[in-house]
């Protein structure tokens, strides 16, 4: 999400199934853009709060609320340096993306 790399964010995005925003508590505002991004395009998107020492912990829904996330959004804890932690992320997106496909695709009630 750093700024001398959005010029590259519709590239990489197109094709994409989903997205996972690496939030960092300290700097909770820094994940505004990022969010807005994805919501925007309607990509499925995880939120990862990376905890590390030194980084106040909160409740996944208060970052949640924090981001103003639909509650459809997961927000999970992980450790960014941690490899199992990392694959429960990447899970928890693919899972959330193929959710909202099926929910897309489910006929509409008349």
């Amino acid at each position: 999400g750093q700024d001398r790399f959005w010029f590259l964010w519709d590239e990489l995005a197109q094709g994409s199934l989903g997205a996972v925003v690496l939030a960092d508590t300290r700097r909770l505002e820094d994940c505004f853009a990022a969010v807005d991004y994805f919501e925007r395009r309607r990509i499925p998107f995880t939120v990862a709060v990376n905890s590390f020492e030194g980084a106040e912990r909160f409740p996944t829904e208060t970052v949640q609320a924090a981001l103003d996330l639909d509650p459809e959004v997961p927000v999970l804890v992980c450790d960014a340096r941690d490899r199992s932690s990392v694959r429960d992320v990447l899970v928890a997106v693919v899972e959330h993306a193929l959710e909202r496909a099926a929910r897309a695709r489910e006929p509409v009630a008349t």
